[in-house]
């Protein structure tokens, strides 16, 4: 939803990496910004407005993006694309911090303007394992931001370095770096950076994308 630079930018992304991809936007001017070989979908409309998501496939759709200028009319959107329609992969573009931090303690993933690339959406939306971060003179030992799998949320951080052989540096809570004390865990839209050898990030991805061992 919302189809300006960014919204059009996240969406020829998306089609790029051969997903099908529907636009929202109530201004029937503002696809003019997608490129001429673009093949999604294009409804004008409402973003919350029901009768446009199913328009634009909802009842199919894996994830969605709420881009638009508004966070009013964003977090709506997110919420009944996640509520009404079950889609759990949902992401909002908020401009206002503050309001960030209040709807992800809701359970809404957000991303403030200020902090916002589409890439970090697309990472929200589709599971991309690892994004190298600084990598060492030598090339072999690197920092990293981790997808991890649902399973993990709860666990100590103690639990997921002795899991994979990793270190955990620091995670990103609600837009603010943090670095972790003794007996520290995992929370709900923590987004997790590790210290890992290029020759170990594999598995240490296969072990953090999959169900704890041990876990129902």
């Amino acid at each position: 939803m919302g189809c300006g630079r960014v919204g059009a930018t996240l969406a020829q992304s998306l089609e790029g990496r051969g997903h099908s991809v529907a636009v929202i936007d109530q201004n029937a001017d503002a696809f003019r910004r997608l490129e001429a070989g673009f093949t999604g979908k294009r409804v004008t409309g409402l973003g919350f407005d029901r009768g446009t998501l199913v328009q634009a496939g909802v009842e199919d759709a894996y994830a969605f993006a709420a881009v638009s200028d508004g966070d009013n009319s964003n977090i709506l959107a997110a919420r009944v694309v996640r509520e009404t329609y079950g889609v759990t992969n949902v992401v909002a573009r908020i401009y206002d911090p503050h309001r960030a931090e209040i709807y992800q303690r809701l359970g809404i993933p957000t991303v403030a303007t200020v902090r916002w690339t589409s890439d970090q959406v697309l990472r929200r939306m589709l599971p991309m394992g690892a994004t190298d971060e600084y990598r060492d003179a030598s090339g072999q030992i690197l920092m990293a931001q981790m997808d991890v799998h649902p399973g993990w949320v709860g666990r100590a951080l103690g639990d997921i370095e002795r899991a994979t052989g990793a270190r955990v540096a620091y995670l990103t809570r609600y837009g603010d770096g943090v670095l972790p004390g003794p007996g520290a865990v995992l929370q709900e839209n923590d987004l997790l950076h590790v210290l890992v050898t290029a020759a170990d990030l594999p598995r240490v991805e296969r072990v953090l994308t999959h169900l704890p061992t041990g876990v129902e």
